[in-house]
């Protein structure tokens, strides 16, 4: 059982998060509120974070991938890059925004495991003690990428009375004929003996030119890696062992939110069909499944990543 530490470590005026927002902050706009919390998940103390503008209308959880800790994902600010922020864009939609580093990860707990899907979900479960006392909210929003969408959607299966509106971004389903998986899959003995891996820049540098060069700002991705690997170079290996030997860890069928499939143009991680087939298996009407053009496997990253925040809001608030 999760314990319910809910007391915030600091709250914050996050000012200047962000180039564009910088300069409207000074232009006299409302301020971002930011908060840092820690939760336990047994004896493991979990990292959360959280931003939003004063009354917000609706709660926004973000949920992190396999080599890349929750604010280098989603609170990146690059000078002289433009708004890269996740919870800066969407705090000024009007959403209060949450988001964790799992165990293992950035500022979280250390331990022996490897930090598996199933883990991620628990993760999830103590992080939402704290969003729902916090918040007064019993169900909010999700958006998970890359394995994040694999635990938010786990977690969605085991806690569906929790999950308003679930938008799952690079997604995979059985990882069948997916490039990506398949290279991968070559390390599957060491990823069942070992629990952590290297994760150095030029791993970090791979997630955007893997797939099609030129869909992420290089210079951006040298600047992520350099706040990411202030946590050391090595990562949990549960993730990468799910995705290339226990899928499919979702069961669309089991999945009863209204659902957003997002998949850049050219990720490698699934193919069209294998998504196509997690689409049909959906229970809820509600659904829908967009294919970006000019992006690869980071949709967060993106140098169109606009257009993922317009699908993004559009389904959260429709």
């Amino acid at each position: 059982m999760a314990s319910k530490n809910h007391a915030p470590s600091r709250r914050a005026l996050i000012a200047g998060a962000g180039l564009g927002l910088g300069s409207r902050l000074l232009a006299g706009e409302p301020k971002l509120i930011g908060g840092e919390y820690w939760v336990k998940k047994g004896s493991v103390p979990l990292y959360v974070f959280r931003k939003r503008m004063e009354a917000p209308k609706s709660v926004l959880f973000l949920v992190h991938g396999s080599s890349i800790s929750s604010r280098p994902s989603f609170d990146l600010t690059v000078p002289g890059h433009g708004e890269y922020s996740l919870m800066n864009t969407f705090a000024q939609y009007g959403f209060d925004v949450w988001t964790m580093d799992h165990e293992n990860y950035g500022r979280s707990g250390r331990t022996d495991g490897n930090s598996d899907i199933a883990s991620g979900v628990e993760d999830l479960k103590a992080a939402m003690d704290l969003v729902v006392k916090e918040t007064g909210r019993e169900k909010i929003h999700f958006f998970g990428e890359s394995s994040g969408g694999l635990r938010a959607g786990a977690y969605a299966m085991a806690q569906p009375n929790r999950v308003d509106r679930l938008v799952l971004g690079a997604f995979t389903y059985k990882g069948e004929n997916s490039p990506t998986l398949k290279e991968r899959a070559k390390q599957l003995d060491f990823y069942r003996t070992h629990n952590m891996r290297l994760r150095d820049i030029a791993m970090i540098r791979s997630i955007s030119t893997r797939d099609k060069p030129g869909t992420s700002d290089p210079a951006v991705v040298d600047y992520l890696a350099g706040l990411e690997l202030k946590f050391g170079d090595q990562v949990p290996t549960g993730t990468y062992l799910d995705m290339t030997a226990n899928l499919p860890v979702v069961d669309p069928a089991k999945v009863l939110a209204p659902v957003l499939l997002v998949r850049g143009e050219y990720d490698g991680i699934a193919t069209v069909d294998d998504l196509s087939d997690f689409f049909k298996g959906l229970p809820n009407g509600d659904r829908q499944f967009a294919i970006l053009p000019g992006m690869a496997h980071s949709l967060v990253l993106g140098v169109n990543r606009q257009r993922f925040w317009h699908v993004m809001h559009a389904f959260l608030t429709q």
